[in-house]
């Protein structure tokens, strides 16, 4: 997977700087990965969801989620958001679900 927006990833972990270690092991994971659906996804990252086209990967235990959307055929895997549990209750994220 190419992951886009990597440095926008690591800008909003400044705010979290816990989240830096866990976000740097998704990066290494994802940039080796080949998914061609949620499932490829899934055995991968069996806490993965999906709503919609977002995936949501928890981040230190659910502590924070990684909001993302995947272009399975162009192997493109977008970040949209690092997002506390408070805040991914407010659903923002699903305007890009």
């Amino acid at each position: 997977m190419k992951v886009l927006r990597k440095r926008g990833l690591f800008e909003r972990a400044g705010r979290h700087p816990e989240t830096i270690p866990a976000l740097e092991r998704f990066y290494d994971y994802a940039r080796k990965a080949r998914w061609h659906g949620f499932n490829d996804v899934r055995q991968q990252f069996p806490s993965v969801d999906r709503v919609g086209d977002v995936l949501i990967f928890n981040v230190l235990g659910g502590n924070y989620r990684l909001i993302t959307t995947v272009d399975y055929p162009t192997q493109r895997l977008f970040i949209k958001a690092l997002m506390t549990h408070r805040e991914y209750e407010r659903k923002e994220w699903l305007k890009w679900a």
